[in-house]
């Protein structure tokens, strides 16, 4: 299995990837290992995660979430996004 991720950042920002072990990467993002980006605003933690059946699907859901603004992503987080039924996030 696959996940997308985001993580929240020490400056309130977020970073999302995708990874098969999210909580392992967290660890490496904090260890410095990470992106450049969480480097910079450690430490980071999990936010949200979203489980998906090939690496495909979830760079796909990384794309379209790495288009999205901090507040869009900030709902999703919380879980305030609400979509119609239907609609592909």
């Amino acid at each position: 299995m696959h996940y997308c991720y985001i993580l929240r950042c020490c400056d309130g920002s977020y970073y999302v990837g995708v990874s098969e072990d999210p909580h392992r990467r967290v660890l490496e993002h904090n260890d410095g290992k990470g992106a450049d980006w969480t480097a910079a605003r450690l430490p980071v933690e999990l936010a949200w995660t979203e489980q998906h059946p090939s690496l495909s699907s979830a760079r796909k859901r990384e794309n379209q979430l790495k288009r999205w603004t901090h507040r869009k992503k900030d709902a999703l987080v919380r879980g305030y996004l609400r979509l119609r039924s239907g609609q592909g996030l």
